[in-house]
């Protein structure tokens, strides 16, 4: 198995984190400190150490839906002291990761889960998962630019960013859009409004995977249930 994807059955972080870790070499097997993420190990016999402590596979995986607030870092930990999103999960039953990320201040529906492979592939740009955002921007929008979302607007990453928009509401001051995502590069949402003139003023992700936050307050988490954990990994081919 490669150590990559070792770390992120053991909970440690998704395959993409794993590969931040051995770039700082804070991997280490059998007392060798790794120095490629494609690495096959035997995890039956290797013994793996992540910043000094043994690693094995989680035994039970859990699966948490937050509705993050807004100024809260989608992180579990911050040397500024800054409010994260694990300071509202206390009474969680095992020790979680995000899946994604969102914004300082972007609010909304954020997954967070010990299941390192799940992670990894709902993350990925290419199993296209479902993402829908409000937004709340500057000025009036109109129909024909809606247009040029769908058609794609180039990111600072040089990918072709992409969504379904709908005006919710429009006037000279400010609109509302709801948008459909399928990829997720960073900030995407924020870029494809500034390129089309409309800065945002206010953003909250209502659904991700079809996991909703309608019924739970900022701040608030529940664990999603069989069926609906089910229905995650049929969407991304893991059943």
């Amino acid at each position: 198995m490669r150590i990559n994807k070792y770390l992120s059955l053991c909970g440690v972080t998704s395959r993409r984190g794993a590969e931040v870790l051995i770039k700082k070499k804070r991997v280490i097997v059998n007392d060798l400190t790794v120095e490629k993420p494609g690495l096959v190990i035997d995890e039956s016999k290797d013994v793996v150490k992540v910043n000094g402590t043994i690693v094995e596979p989680v035994e039970r995986k859990y699966y948490i839906l937050i509705n993050k607030p807004r100024q809260v870092l989608t992180t579990l930990h911050d040397p500024f002291h800054r409010p994260t999103v694990t300071n509202f999960l206390k009474k969680s039953p095992a020790r979680v990761y995000p899946v994604g990320r969102l914004d300082y201040d972007t609010e909304g529906a954020l997954l967070m889960t010990n299941d390192g492979e799940l992670a990894y592939r709902l993350a990925h740009p290419k199993y296209e998962v479902e993402k829908i955002y409000l937004a709340e921007i500057d000025g009036p929008i109109k129909t024909e630019e809606l247009e040029k979302l769908a058609n794609g607007i180039k990111l600072d990453d040089g990918h072709l960013g992409k969504a379904e928009a709908e005006i919710i509401y429009a006037s000279m001051k400010v609109s509302r859009v709801r948008l459909v995502l399928r990829e997720g590069h960073k900030r995407e949402v924020k870029q494809l409004m500034k390129g089309i003139g409309h800065p945002v003023r206010r953003l909250k992700r209502t659904c991700f995977a079809g996991l909703k936050v309608d019924n739970l307050n900022p701040g608030r988490w529940r664990l999603l249930n069989d069926g609906e954990i089910r229905r995650l990994q049929k969407l991304v081919g893991i059943v």
